[in-house]
């Protein structure tokens, strides 16, 4: 008999962490209500925690690095055929 790892949507988890933040009712109580383990409660909170900094970054610097690397694909590519080019033209040039 096998059994399966129960699994928890994010939004579960994102929901049972804020509770858990809340303080309003213990980890042991809402983990009984939800029918989950203790520690998992509490793992979740402390990675809701540790990760809510993140959430409020700058985005507008993410935004710059994706643009320079979508200005610098097309040279990237021309790159690649001008060596696929030069490549083949020495090919051709030994069968002559």
């Amino acid at each position: 008999m096998t059994t399966t790892r129960k699994q928890y949507s994010p939004k579960f988890k994102a929901k049972l962490a804020l509770e858990a933040i809340r303080g309003e009712r213990t980890l042991t109580q809402l983990a009984s209500q939800y029918h989950v383990q203790p520690n998992l409660v509490g793992q979740w909170r402390k990675t809701a925690q540790e990760q809510l900094a993140e959430l409020f970054v700058d985005g507008r610097k993410g935004m710059r690095r994706d643009e320079d690397s979508e200005k610098d694909a097309p040279y990237e590519q021309i790159g690649r055929l001008k060596v696929e080019l030069d490549w083949l033209k020495k090919k051709v040039g030994l069968l002559d």
